[in-house]
């Protein structure tokens, strides 16, 4: 298996749903067909073919600011970061989510 890439999520000016798609899909190299809502932020954690080999570790930090300002929001994306490490299916590859 082949190193570990760490992808950082800098939270500290991330006050929406919206705005964490958007570092997310930019972070992480989203497909175009990336359609900005919890499903598909799922689909696209469960896959991430098209990243470099080796396992794939998020790091959020600042996770309390999106909390703070979009409780709903953060609740969401933090239901479907937690779910796409579980439902990690990719062989010889793993997904580690970090949240800070």
């Amino acid at each position: 298996m082949s190193g570990q890439g760490e992808y950082v999520i800098d939270g500290t000016a991330i006050r929406s749903k919206r705005a964490m798609f958007t570092t997310l899909a930019s972070a992480l190299s989203f497909p175009d067909w990336f359609g900005h809502n919890l499903d598909a932020l799922y689909d696209c954690l469960t896959d991430l073919s098209w990243l470099p080999e080796g396992d794939i570790k998020l790091v959020w930090t600042d996770s309390e600011v999106l909390a703070g300002a979009d409780p709903t929001g953060y609740a969401g994306i933090r239901e479907v970061l937690d779910d796409a490490v579980e439902g990690f299916a990719t062989p010889g590859r793993s997904l580690a989510v970090e949240i800070s």
